[in-house]
């Protein structure tokens, strides 16, 4: 055994390099990205070519998306935007809720950068007429990241959204979500009643699904069966029984609702509330002896009952 003195980004980088098990093309390369990288830089290594024909290999492309990736779990980016338009190819970062440009590629390369989200997300390629949604699961630095993939088409080319859940930034701990000590206290009162019904409600990206782990994980012991149904499931908690939505064969946030509730829960999540036919469940389990916990997509809390209404 020997002591090898190394920086923090070599170290970070090597850490990659141990955990990265996947067999994944696309995936590989990730360890050979450090975070200090220089996205323009990597810019221009690219190959110059406006033909896809001429591209040889993928691996600078390949490159190019984990360099992009690092770079945003780097800065906390909470979402990555691919935007193709008429003349230019945009990336930006949201960061602290502001959408942020960091990169323009060079036009041509949409069409690659755009398949090989697709590939690392288990996407169809070739279907670019309708919007897809996928989903990654990366290891960058020893840290294990989830990646929500959102394309649609638009006038110019497919358009990508990729939302980053960074499981080691999530502060899924009650006191450190930044509560007053009186929100604090009333909120920890409320998760200890036996039943009735608790809805996180805020705009996009303002926190609901964090503190509703925050708020599981505080409730999760052996004398508690706790069930969530999710879309999708954001974080794995030990102890918990998650369930995955999943439309397409029509298993529903009301069809995973009324399953749960058959199978002798004390607290139930439901990851969000869209439709009334899962309000009505989510209320009738509250009614009869479970704890319900949801999310409402509102401005303010009070417009909670609007859309209840509605």
């Amino acid at each position: 055994m020997r002591f090898i003195l190394v920086s923090s980004n070599d170290f970070e980088a090597l850490l990659s390099r141990a955990y990265e098990t996947t067999t994944s093309s696309a995936m590989a390369a990730m360890s050979n990205i450090e975070e200090d990288v220089d996205l323009q830089t990597m810019m221009a290594s690219m190959p110059k070519t406006t033909d896809l024909l001429e591209t040889e290999n993928d691996a600078p492309v390949i490159r190019l998306i984990n360099a992009i990736l690092t770079q945003a779990i780097k800065q906390s980016a909470s979402d990555i935007h691919f935007e193709t338009f008429n003349e230019k190819l945009a990336v930006r970062f949201r960061i602290d809720g502001v959408l942020r440009e960091v990169l323009e590629p060079p036009r041509a390369l949409a069409p690659l950068l755009t398949s090989r989200v697709k590939v690392m997300s288990k996407l169809d390629i070739a279907e670019k007429r309708l919007p897809q949604d996928g989903r990654i699961s990366l290891k960058i630095a020893g840290r294990s990241v989830d990646v929500r993939v959102s394309t649609i088409p638009t006038q110019h080319g497919e358009r990508i959204v990729l939302r980053l859940l960074d499981q080691a930034s999530a502060p899924l701990d009650l006191t450190k979500l930044g509560m007053s000590e009186k929100t604090l206290a009333v909120t920890k009162k409320l998760i200890e009643r036996p039943h009735g019904i608790l809805l996180m409600t805020g705009p996009t990206g303002s926190g609901k699904t964090t503190t509703l782990y925050a708020i599981l994980t505080a409730l999760n012991d052996v004398s508690r069966n706790i069930l969530t149904v999710e879309d999708p499931i954001e974080y794995y908690l030990p102890g918990i029984g998650q369930t995955q939505v999943n439309t397409k064969i029509g298993m529903t946030f009301a069809r995973g609702l009324r399953a749960i509730l058959r199978q002798d829960p004390d607290i139930v999540m439901v990851g969000e509330i869209r439709d009334l036919e899962t309000v009505e469940m989510a209320i009738q389990a509250s009614l009869t002896g479970h704890l319900v916990l949801s999310t409402l997509h509102t401005n303010a809390a009070i417009g909670a009952i609007a859309r209840l209404r509605d």
